[in-house]
């Protein structure tokens, strides 16, 4: 791949980009029901990457015009992955005290709000992205990205994998149920992203299937890097606890594999998913950076 000239700063712009989109969707801190909206928005508001909404928009890029469209589903893409950070981290999951260099939403809150803020802003995800309706004539498009949107997230998607995460905490398991949980637990938010991008933007059938395909081996690829740094980082880069995989016995690529082993596979999916990218008839050369930084990151 070509070096893409200052990669940094087009990232600041579009993470800059993504923030103030979300930020327009956020709920008022108002009425009874004020501490919860607070409890959403701190949540919202502790930083992170913004990957899932930049990725929805730089591949609707790839395809579209008109962008107003995707700016519900960077919203509510950035919700929906919030809330599965706000779950992961309370007592009876992770029990992690830390998120992104400050205090878990149930540190705050209290444990029952970590529940209910965690449910309510995946319930505002899809408030927010049926909103899309009243911003485009082409309702089908927003249809069939809504359809994407609930099925990579629930039962057969990210919740699902969560699900086998937790039930196998601790336990010995094998590649094939890690591969399943990697699968559904990151890579299918990814997939959702990019692909509620190429639908909206216009892409057809087999222009969404190659976009699932790049999308599955970047999140594949995200995950192992994220046993890695797990490993090899501190907690000062990575803003949250090191070495919690070997503190609650998980079993992850590193485990199983070694550290080497483990970035070889990272470097082939990343490849991969280039390739594929590469091999579409609409190219968006950032999009390409992004996905060969997401996989060589530092935290």
């Amino acid at each position: 791949m070509e070096h893409y000239e200052n990669f940094k700063e087009e990232l600041q712009i579009r993470t800059a980009h993504a923030e103030e989109i979300i930020r327009r969707y956020l709920p008022e801190e108002a009425g009874f029901a004020r501490t919860m909206a607070e409890a959403m928005n701190y949540s919202m508001c502790a930083g992170g990457k913004r990957l899932r909404p930049i990725l929805l928009l730089e591949t609707f890029r790839m395809f579209g015009e008109d962008e107003r469209v995707a700016e519900p589903f960077m919203a509510g893409i950035e919700m929906i992955h919030t809330h599965s950070l706000i779950h992961d981290d309370l007592p009876a999951i992770d029990n992690d005290d830390y998120r992104r260099g400050r205090l878990t939403t149930h540190k705050v809150y209290g444990e029952a709000m970590g529940v209910l803020s965690g449910v309510s802003l995946l319930n505002y995800a899809y408030e927010t992205m049926l909103g899309a309706f009243d911003l485009t004539s082409d309702k089908d498009r927003v249809i069939r990205a809504l359809k994407i949107m609930s099925n990579k997230t629930g039962l057969y998607g990210m919740l699902g994998g969560q699900s086998v995460d937790v039930e196998n905490d601790g336990k010995e398991i094998s590649r094939e149920m890690l591969d399943y949980i990697y699968e559904h637990k990151t890579s299918a938010l990814i997939e959702a992203s990019m692909m509620a991008g190429a639908i909206l933007g216009g892409a057809d059938e087999e222009q969404t299937a190659q976009i699932e395909k790049a999308a599955s081996a970047i999140g594949l690829a995200f995950q192992i890097q994220d046993d890695i740094l797990d490993v090899t980082s501190t907690s000062q880069e990575l803003g949250k606890p090191v070495h919690s995989d070997e503190k609650n016995n998980k079993v992850t690529y590193v485990t199983l594999f070694g550290v080497e082993k483990a970035s070889e596979q990272v470097q082939k999916l990343s490849e991969q998913a280039e390739t594929v990218l590469e091999g579409l008839s609409s190219k968006n050369k950032f999009l390409t950076a992004l996905v060969m930084e997401m996989a060589s990151r530092r935290k």
